[in-house]
């Protein structure tokens, strides 16, 4: 991967994103230490320039990954991320059919990798849109014939670490071909039957409105969601997520920070 060119989705003086692959790290981690190749180093030997990354996608996340390219930019964009004004909006595959829209509010361990036992559990809230519902005729669980699944378009308003894969994990919900949060027997079952091994999750579109320079990033699902998606998912033109109903717990307010 290390003669890969990262293809991009965006490119001036202060900002540079790209369609990240999945199976690649964004930089380097001690999870990862024999990972030689990053996002970080192929953009800086891509561009013969430095870039900061301004935020995070898991390394088996593919989709929009923003980078700054000076110090300032950086620092600007990061506060915006940490106070919820950056809005992120996500595909992912997942078990089972989640309710049609929803929101969750669980806090979430500070560090995924180690117990949550005696860990901070901090603020996290996402939200979700069930897209398309499908039920294929293979058996994973001994009691039904068919296994049922959903594409869903998620908007978490915090940035916790796998914040996506754990909130859908505690709703029963948990995405398809997550090896840490999923099940085996689903991840390799729904592999056979589309032909494709990954994490069903993708950084769709990323977007900051009331900032100094508005900006709307994109990025297209790969060939291996094309059999998915409904109409308007695949160029990004979903509609504009509907509020919960009245009676759904207001766990999710998007609107910005004062």
């Amino acid at each position: 991967m290390s003669s890969l060119h990262l293809p991009l989705i965006h490119l001036d003086a202060e900002l540079v994103a790209i369609d990240k692959p999945p199976g690649l790290l964004v930089h380097p981690s001690q999870l990862d230490a024999h990972e030689q190749v990053t996002a970080v180093q192929l953009l800086r030997a891509q561009l013969d320039a430095p870039v900061w990354p301004l935020h995070r996608l898991d390394k088996a996340t593919s989709g929009v990954l923003l980078f700054g390219r000076s110090v300032e930019v950086a620092r600007t964009w990061g506060r915006a991320f940490e106070a919820g004004r950056v809005r992120k909006r996500y595909l992912a595959l997942v078990r089972g059919w989640p309710a049609e829209i929803g929101c969750t509010q669980q806090p979430l361990a500070r560090d995924p990798e180690r117990p949550s036992a005696g860990q901070p559990h901090l603020p996290a809230c996402t939200r979700w849109r069930r897209l398309a519902c499908f039920e294929w005729p293979f058996q994973v669980d001994a009691r039904h014939a068919s296994s049922r699944y959903a594409l869903v378009e998620v908007e978490p308003t915090t940035g916790r670490r796998h914040q996506i894969r754990r909130h859908f994990k505690q709703l029963g919900h948990p995405l398809v071909g997550d090896s840490t949060h999923g099940k085996g027997a689903h991840n390799r079952a729904v592999a056979r039957w589309l032909g494709h091994s990954r994490l069903w999750l993708h950084a769709l579109a990323l977007e900051w409105t009331d900032g100094p320079r508005p900006l709307r990033l994109a990025a297209p699902c790969g060939p291996e969601w094309q059999g998915l998606l409904p109409a308007g998912a695949a160029t990004h033109n979903l509609p504009p997520m509907p509020d919960l109903p009245t009676d759904s717990p207001r766990c999710c307010d998007t609107s910005p920070s004062p």
